[in-house]
């Protein structure tokens, strides 16, 4: 038969929208388009194909949002379109249309109708800030990232050092007008958030070491959300605000003082109670109708108070809250030099291992892996904190395990030699080879062992030949220099100074982790314009046999304490912003308080 006698083919084309089961919404919306071609020569009709058109799925997040969601001083991230998913057609399908324009504008049409009711079932989808890889990461806990604030200076200059341990009382003088006040607690259970968190926090920072003296960060507690302000401590185990329970001694604080109702009293029955009360010596009160405890800090201050709990509210990225339940110290009884601190402040924030910081409480919760990073710059501008796992780098880490042992709360590792340049400094510890370090964000500065502080101060000697002198008239710390005008940074006189070196793991150089700590990391500049040192003699602090690595010499770096996999990071960093943040808006942007 000639071509000019062959009818044209009949095709049929039709479109299948699939919607998703009414239990699982989230499988979304299939389209299947089908051809038939129908030849008039007898041929059998082809059996319709199906081509399923590509979908574009894309996970859908909502934030939990509070109906008393505080405010903050950030905006929350607004949450961008969606593109609409592209419907590819199978080949066999255009060529048909081709030949045929009324059929392919029927389709068109069809095609149109599905997509507006793909889009109109879509839910607004918030931006995820994260990499890509972490896409598919739905269950894997979350990560906060707080911001740290300036303390104005107070009399010690920032002599504060904290390394807090539980000790015993007469708990009759001390908590009886409590129990009075509050009578019998009702029991609450540790409250977990509705879902998994998957989203992170970042805020500008402020804050220094000399003359500010310590770091501190906000959180916000109560119903309706109140603000306060805690100096951050990761060699402290639990988390406390001065209170109105009433208050036997409180500094005036930043903020007004936490009044605890009835029901936030923890019970004595409570797990978190029988962690605290274990380090007293008078051990674990079961019959008591609350939690009473103590903490000691390595300066002498002490602070009195009972546990309680309370909603805790913490903002993510993505501009959603999460709300749970916290246990922390309702402190109504102050003492020693703590008290001149907390003028600005109004308590402490808890990080250490033990299971009543505050890491812990959110890693058991499942809203955080139980992992704390903090980053301050070397130049004073501030840092910034974060909970969780999400802001950890995948590269450039210098890692050294986390040792268990009699303080195992702290963050505690063992170095094997020191040097100041090339000259190495004995570390003194009797009856070992190692010397062990903590790392301690709750001091200013970075305390040395008696030997090896001797041998360092032995080898600063050389500076005073090289146009410094000593100036003993200046009482900002034990040595201090003088140059003939007065010095305006730490750079000006830098090339006096060697840096020191921490060698972990070995003491062969090429096979060691090292920790190296440039002037910057142990020098400040005092208000009489000399330079100091801002490494102390510990031979009376602690133990006395223990290095302590306080914030001077934990400045320009990220540190990081894995508690999950038991390992304490750093790399060298200016603390700008996270490299992991990826959003549009300045770091230094609005939103400081």
């Amino acid at each position: 038969m000639d071509s000019d006698d062959e009818a044209p083919p009949q095709v049929r084309g039709f479109v299948i929208i699939t919607l998703p089961p009414p239990d699982n919404p989230s499988l979304g919306k299939t389209i299947t388009a089908f051809t038939i071609s129908t030849s008039t020569t007898g041929t059998i009709p082809q059996t319709p194909t199906p081509t399923p058109a590509p979908t574009q799925t894309q996970r859908q997040r909502q934030p939990h949002h509070n109906n008393n969601d505080p405010q903050d001083p950030l905006p929350l991230q607004q949450p961008e379109s969606v593109p609409n998913p592209q419907v590819h057609l199978p080949p066999t399908v255009g060529r048909s249309f081709i030949i045929n324009p009324r059929k392919l504008l029927a389709f068109l049409g069809i095609s149109l109708l599905a997509l507006v009711l793909y889009g109109s079932g879509s839910s607004p989808i918030v931006q995820d800030l994260r990499d890509s890889e972490d896409d598919d990461k739905d269950d894997k806990p979350g990560s906060f990232l707080l911001p740290l604030y300036r303390k104005w200076r107070t009399p010690q200059k920032g002599l504060e050092l904290k390394l807090g341990s539980f000790v015993d009382m007469d708990k009759g003088d001390l908590v009886s007008l409590i129990e009075d006040e509050v009578g019998d607690p009702k029991t609450n259970n540790l409250l977990a958030s509705d879902k998994k968190v998957d989203s992170s926090s970042i805020l500008p920072v402020r804050g220094n070491v000399y003359p500010d003296g310590l770091y501190y960060t906000y959180i916000l507690v109560g119903d309706p959300p109140k603000r306060y302000f805690l100096d951050i401590d990761t060699g402290s185990d639990l988390t406390w605000i001065q209170c109105d329970a009433p208050c036997v001694s409180c500094a005036k604080g930043a903020n007004a003082l936490y009044k605890p109702a009835k029901d936030n009293i923890l019970p004595s029955k409570d797990s978190l109670c029988m962690e605290v009360q274990r380090h007293q010596a008078a051990g674990y009160c079961q019959s008591c109708r609350q939690c009473d405890y103590e903490i000691q800090y390595a300066d002498q201050s002490s602070s009195v108070g009972v546990l309680a709990r309370d909603e805790l509210h913490l903002l993510m990225e993505n501009g959603s809250w999460t709300n749970l339940n916290l246990v922390f110290g309702c402190a109504y009884d102050q003492r020693g030099l703590l008290l001149s601190t907390l003028t600005k402040t109004d308590g402490i924030l808890g990080l250490s291992r033990s299971k009543v910081s505050l890491p812990s409480q959110l890693a058991r919760k499942g809203i955080i892996e139980n992992v704390v990073g903090h980053c301050l710059t070397i130049d004073g501008g501030g840092g910034y904190l974060f909970l969780g796992d999400n802001f950890v780098p995948q590269w450039g880490m210098a890692w050294v395990p986390m040792l268990n042992g009699l303080s195992m709360d702290f963050y505690r590792s063992e170095i094997m030699k020191m040097n100041y340049g090339s000259r190495r400094l004995r570390l003194g510890v009797p009856d070992s080879s190692v010397g062990p370090v903590i790392f301690d964000s709750g001091s200013s500065y970075t305390y040395f062992l008696q030997q090896a502080y001797s041998d360092l101060v032995a080898s600063l000697e050389e500076v005073s030949g090289l146009g410094l002198i000593q100036d003993t008239s200046d009482l900002t710390l034990p040595i201090c220099w003088k140059a003939e005008s007065p010095i305006r940074s730490v750079k000006d006189v830098k090339h006096f100074f060697k840096t020191l070196t921490l060698q972990f793991g070995s003491t062969w150089w090429i096979v060691s982790t090292k920790l190296q700590i440039p002037p910057e990391g142990y020098l400040i500049i005092s208000d009489k314009g000399n330079v100091c040192l801002g490494i102390l003699d510990g031979s009376k602090v602690h133990d006395g046999s223990t290095i302590i690595l306080g914030d001077i010499s934990l400045r320009g770096k990220l540190v990081i304490y894995d508690n999950v996999k038991h390992k304490i990071g750093w790399q060298p960093s200016d603390c700008i912003r996270s490299r992991k943040f990826k959003s549009s808006r300045p770091f230094w942007g609005e939103g400081t308080l």
